[in-house]
């Protein structure tokens, strides 16, 4: 097995020569010996292929953490951005798309042990983590980080909550396993360290989509943690998860894909995990290999030298805690939009007469130009084509300044499917054009604004970074977050449990019941309460 083995091999046998030595004249210390070569090849057998390497670092890293060892305030962000992903499962779990994604599944699959987000059904874990995801991911109100690009909650949540589940019930071959809360808070902090970790290691590849093939080892590290995997086990778990890692950016222009490709790494990772526990191996040292490796092959084509950066895998693990980069949405769209809707916010209260909503005023607009760094140019920078689904729109800066310019808002009723095709918001959408700038792209949240009026008159925005970024979200702008987008698709009474669930998480004994008993019942459409979600969302803002 390596350096790991044959030093604890060379140990055993230095043992057992001593052992032979004092083994007439001192039974004790024989005895003592005996137990030492017992613990040699025990760690011999629980060691990663490689503790010196990346990868072999990071298991032990997550194998050997403790909720003592994290900052209390990393503890208690954590809670927060928990709570908010499942506002988000909850408010997602009947979305249109969401309801046509579950039906099939509820077809194709068998009842289960593991709870689904607002349905009153149960299915298996994969399946179960698969749906769970895509509804957190289900209207753009989800989480992402601000310098990795993925939405941490819909990998995370949807397979640790299906671990607990299914560890809690009499299905898993396993010995049952009741896992308590502070177990499943550990095991989101690991995932919500891992993912951005991963994205630090290499660059992205044009139309890949970066966020899917770095997230199933970072849920397959969170379920690793949650089982109690040992780091041999966890480094398995990695290389089965890293060898599913797929994704094509050209889900965001219109599919409803987009929305279920987090929930294809929230699934293999948990399937790595459990496969893992039961025996299963993995790629070892599944990072650095130099050829087929995980860094090597999805690092082709990047034009940069290095390659990749394997030692930023477990730069400063433990030391800058990278739960606290974790930014969370005020606005329903895609997150490199919402520069644009607050410069254009901006300039709207500066200039009220010139850019009151009204069709004549509107009309005096000649053009709208939106400049921008590479990353969000090529997220959020394309041509928008009429019809748009929700997705497309929500993904599309120059639909949603042209929703920002009519409405004077962003928020969810503006993506029912009848409004979706207005006149006046297509005719905005013709006159702006998105550019990237060159500038911005070492401060990827730059972004600038300039309206040209018919007279000439250029109205120009510069920001740094929206509301979410910097500043962040507090926990209280959470917190009301939660109470604003699940009044109504969940009871009050309901509601203040979970809350208090959710922020107490490290006393709960059994978790897995608890959050059973108030996840998977049934939640309203939040399509038919979006007028009042807009309410309680503008309020926040």
């Amino acid at each position: 097995m390596g350096e790991v083995l044959d030093t604890a091999l060379y140990y055993n046998y230095t043992l057992s020569l001593q052992l032979t030595t004092v083994k007439d004249n001192n039974v004790a210390m024989g005895e003592d010996i005996a137990a030492q070569t017992s613990n040699a090849a025990t760690f011999a057998s629980t060691a990663p292929s490689d503790r010196t390497g990346p990868t072999g670092k990071l298991c032990n890293w997550t194998h050997s953490l403790t909720l003592s060892q994290v900052p209390k305030e990393v503890q208690e962000r954590a809670k927060y951005l928990i709570l908010d992903g499942i506002a988000c499962a909850l408010l997602g779990a009947h979305l249109p798309w969401s309801e046509t994604a579950a039906k099939p599944i509820f077809e194709m699959e068998s009842s289960g042990p593991c709870s689904v987000f607002g349905w009153g059904r149960t299915l298996g874990p994969l399946a179960a983590a698969l749906l769970n995801s895509t509804f957190i991911q289900g209207f753009e109100l989800d989480d992402y980080h601000s310098e990795a690009p993925l939405h941490s909650n819909a990998i995370l949540l949807p397979a640790i909550l299906a671990a607990a589940e299914f560890s809690d019930s009499t299905r898993s071959s396993q010995s049952k396993l009741s896992i308590d809360g502070g177990a499943f808070l550990l095991a989101a902090i690991v995932g919500y360290e891992i993912g951005p970790r991963s994205q630090r290691t290499s660059y992205t590849i044009p139309g890949l989509a970066l966020r899917n093939r770095l997230c199933p080892s970072a849920s397959a590290a969170a379920v690793s943690k949650l089982l109690g995997l040992g780091p041999n086990q966890i480094e398995d778990a990695l290389g089965t998860a890293c060898t599913q890692a797929c994704g094509l950016m050209s889900a965001q222009y219109e599919s409803m894909a987009k929305r279920m490709q987090h929930g294809f790494a929230a699934r293999n990772g948990l399937f790595a995990a459990l496969m893992s526990q039961g025996g299963y191996t993995g790629i070892q040292r599944v990072y650095e290999r130099p050829y087929g490796g995980f860094l090597a092959t999805f690092s082709q084509g990047s034009g940069k030298i290095p390659q990749y950066k394997e030692d930023e895998l477990v730069a400063d693990l433990g030391v800058k805690w990278q739960t606290s980069k974790i930014r969370v949405k005020p606005y329903a769209a895609m997150a490199t939009t919402h520069p644009v809707i607050e410069c254009i916010a901006v300039l709207q209260t500066c200039h009220p007469l010139t850019l009151y909503r009204s069709d004549d005023n509107l009309s005096m607009i000649s053009s709208v130009r939106l400049e921008m760094s590479e990353a969000a140019y090529k997220h959020g920078g394309f041509p928008v084509i009429r019809p748009v689904t929700a997705t497309g729109a929500q993904m599309s800066a120059s639909y949603i300044a042209a929703l920002q310019l009519v409405d004077g808002h962003v928020l969810p009723s503006q993506f029912r499917a009848s409004l979706l095709d207005r006149d006046n918001v297509w005719a905005m959408v013709a006159k702006t054009s998105c550019v990237h700038t060159a500038a911005f792209d070492d401060e990827p949240w730059h972004q600038r604004v300039t309206i040209t009026m018919s007279n000439g008159q250029k109205l120009v925005k510069f920001l740094e970074a929206p509301k979410g970024v910097r500043p962040g979200l507090t926990n209280k702008d959470i917190l009301d977050k939660w109470r604003a987008v699940t009044q109504g698709v969940i009871d009050s009474e309901r509601q203040e449990k979970i809350e208090n669930l959710v922020l107490g998480l490290e006393t709960v004994p059994n978790v897995a019941s608890k959050l059973r008993a108030l996840l998977q019942g049934w939640t309203g459409n939040p399509i038919r309460e979006s007028e009042r979600v807009d309410r309680t969302l503008s309020a926040l803002l």
